[in-house]
């Protein structure tokens, strides 16, 4: 019989989270559900081989090669800091663990990666080091080098993505609260970034601030996340589309149905869902990574 490790502690004795890693699939954003081949959770922290893990979350993929690369947050139980790791796919279905490829010393986690003019970038959250930073794949996947900080000051879930010529990143003013919403731009990658005139966008309201993974065009048309936190922090993730988007103006509307991810009735994701990260095949469907939180097991 195959016996269940205990939950990793905390140093105060209360035990992680347990989120695990999931692969789902669709023919659109509004209709992803769990992947009909995917054995959910694709990963958990049983499958981290290099350090005691108390669980994966914030997975973002990439396509490279013949593979899918997936980066994720794994919380390092021994240090209680999160750092990133890697797993492949050659299907998108079936996932190996590869181990840690960054490890900092202060928190890691949301390693939001892509790419541009054939260079690897990845924007950790990196709060704790008081910057949003930019990394470079050194050589991709394994190794990453910090090219430099892009913005001061102590922000959640950075988001980047590029449109009209102009470089965005959307990211979470007040991490504890889960309740702020902050825009900044530049007109290029490594330029000198600015706050969007609308200082926050959102403020007050945590069921629809704090960024849930990768901003996303589908149709021609932007498409953020955003985490639900409530009645507790990561409950489900909704929709919005972008429809203007302006050094000086902003607007959004939220997409039907939403949540577009939530609570599912499978056991592993059963306490809710925070992130998302689809991307969109040849052949018009989706395939995204999502995370989902169990209740705990084991002492």
């Amino acid at each position: 019989m195959n016996r269940v490790s205990p939950s990793p502690r905390k140093r105060d004795g209360r035990a992680y989270p347990a989120w695990s890693v999931g692969i789902y699939a669709g023919a659109s954003l509004q209709t992803l559900a769990g992947h009909p081949e995917a054995h959910n959770p694709v990963l958990t922290r049983h499958e981290v081989t290099d350090i005691q893990a108390a669980f994966v979350a914030d997975p973002f993929l990439i396509r490279e090669g013949d593979s899918w690369w997936m980066f994720m947050e794994v919380m390092n139980a021994e240090t209680g800091r999160g750092e990133i790791a890697l797993a492949r796919s050659y299907d998108g279905v079936e996932w190996s663990y590869e181990g840690v490829v960054l490890r900092e010393p202060f928190h890691l986690s949301y390693p939001y990666v892509f790419a541009r003019d054939g260079q690897h970038y990845m924007i950790p959250e990196t709060l704790a080091a008081g910057a949003v930073r930019l990394y470079t794949g050194d050589p991709f996947p394994t190794k990453w080098r910090h090219v430099r900080d892009l913005i001061p000051g102590a922000y959640a879930d950075p988001s980047i993505f590029e449109r009209d010529g102009r470089w965005w990143l959307l990211c979470c003013g007040n991490p504890c609260g889960h309740d702020m919403l902050n825009l900044f731009s530049a007109p290029t990658l490594e330029a000198s970034w600015h706050e969007h005139a609308i200082r926050p966008l959102i403020e007050n309201d945590n069921r629809r601030a704090r960024p849930a993974g990768r901003v996303t065009i589908s149709e021609g048309q932007l498409i953020r996340f955003a985490q639900d936190c409530r009645p507790q922090y990561g409950t489900g993730v909704r929709a919005f589309l972008l429809s203007e988007l302006t050094t000086t103006s902003y607007a959004e509307r939220e997409l039907a149905p939403n949540p577009i991810l939530g609570p599912g009735r499978e056991t592993w994701n059963d306490l809710g869902m925070h992130h998302l990260d689809p991307r969109q095949l040849p052949d018009g469907s989706w395939l995204a990574c999502v995370d989902g939180c169990a209740p705990l097991t084991g002492p």
